[in-house]
């Protein structure tokens, strides 16, 4: 880093940022293999949130690429390179106080550490999307596990290319047993008695 670059200091504090939001920032990070339910599950949290009138933002894989991380391929050394990056707009939303949800396949554990460690303790929660690589190549939504077993794509998560899953996440859901409303509920449920929001008075 060049020593001319100074860290510039904001006038409006993170505290105060939260104070305003009545929330307890973070990122929850939503980890599995493709076609696990990770947008699906994190688009219904970051709705539920919207409707209790939660500040939130959702990054997701396939957006983040066609923008931030256009010029990333699917190589091991890019998806490290396209987490990093990810971990540090990741920590920009929590400094403003937000809750983001965050849906990747993350597929190497340090580098899902890396991203936690980029935050204050608390700040990260871990949500490994458990859905066995049957069930999710039996959906294939995207039509991609039958083209990795073709051939025609490389580095596939779970075929030729490795998912290290995490060791103790903060939640764990399979959504092949639960509907999309339980698992949301198991989610919400997590946030209101860590104290991440308020529970529902209703």
């Amino acid at each position: 880093m060049s020593l001319n670059i100074k860290w510039h200091d904001t006038q409006v504090s993170h505290a105060q940022r939260v104070a305003q939001k009545n929330q307890r920032p973070c990122i929850i990070w939503f980890t599995g293999l493709s076609g696990a339910g990770k947008s699906t599950l994190a688009n219904a949290v970051d709705f539920e949130l919207y409707t209790r009138s939660h500040h939130t933002y959702v990054l997701d894989g396939d957006n983040i690429r066609h923008g931030l991380n256009k010029d990333l391929s699917f190589s091991d050394e890019d998806r490290v390179e396209n987490i990093r990056r990810i971990g540090e707009a990741s920590k920009l939303f929590v400094d403003a106080g937000l809750i983001v949800l965050s849906a990747f396949i993350s597929p190497f554990r340090q580098d899902r550490d890396m991203v936690r460690h980029l935050v204050e303790k608390r700040q990260f929660v871990e949500v490994y999307v458990a859905t066995p690589i049957e069930v999710c190549e039996d959906r294939d939504p995207k039509g991609l596990y039958k083209r990795a077993r073709n051939g025609e794509i490389k580095h596939f998560t779970g075929i030729d290319s490795p998912y290290e899953a995490p060791e103790s996440p903060e939640i764990k859901i399979d959504t092949s047993k639960y509907s999309l409303e339980d698992a949301k509920n198991q989610v919400i449920s997590y946030l209101e008695m860590q104290g991440y929001i308020p529970k529902n008075p209703l």
